[in-house]
């Protein structure tokens, strides 16, 4: 990829990172970060920006989109599963799972930049989170110590992510 159409990303983005830190205390930084790294700096289909899934699959706002999910759990249940590797990570055998399942999808980025932002707010494993919004990395960090994604190593890709993000914000002199 280009680092003309990363930059390109994140001046797309970049207003509705700002709307959702001025709205709701969230750091743009943060979100702009883990939006890039869930949708690897491309407009994702369905505006689905931070990967949340639909539980239901059933009322029209979800996308059944191919995935790869790393769970400790041989017996999950997907809509439809290509296949299941298990690995060795330390003493524990983990699984990943080729998958399609349900994502939510949006009308706009916006929409889903304030669906993410409340499905945070409104999710009891990620109070902890919101003590430190205003710290990208540590926020982050949070989240993926609470689960929000499968990847054993979310967190440091998060952060990672977050030095991404400002080297080029940097560059666009929108921070």
């Amino acid at each position: 990829m280009k680092e003309t159409e990363r930059l390109l990303f994140l001046k797309e983005i970049y207003p509705h990172a700002l709307r959702i830190e001025k709205e709701l205390g969230f750091n743009a930084i943060a979100l702009m970060a883990q939006a890039a790294g869930e949708c690897g700096w491309k407009k994702p289909p369905g505006n689905m920006y931070f990967g949340i899934k639909d539980t239901d699959g059933l009322n029209g706002n979800e996308q059944l989109i191919r995935t790869k999910e790393i769970l400790n759990n041989p017996y999950k249940k997907f809509p439809i599963i290509h296949s299941i590797i298990s690995f060795l990570r330390g003493k524990k055998t983990y699984y990943i799972y080729d998958v399609e399942t349900y994502f939510r999808k949006y009308d706009s980025p916006y929409e889903s930049f304030l669906d993410h932002a409340n499905f945070i707010l409104n999710n009891e494993r990620y109070k902890e989170a919101l003590n430190v919004k205003d710290d990208p990395k540590k926020f982050l960090q949070v989240l993926a110590d609470n689960g929000y994604a499968t990847s054993l190593d979310y967190g440091i890709f998060m952060s990672a992510m977050v030095d991404s993000v400002t080297k080029r914000l940097n560059k666009l002199s929108t921070v």
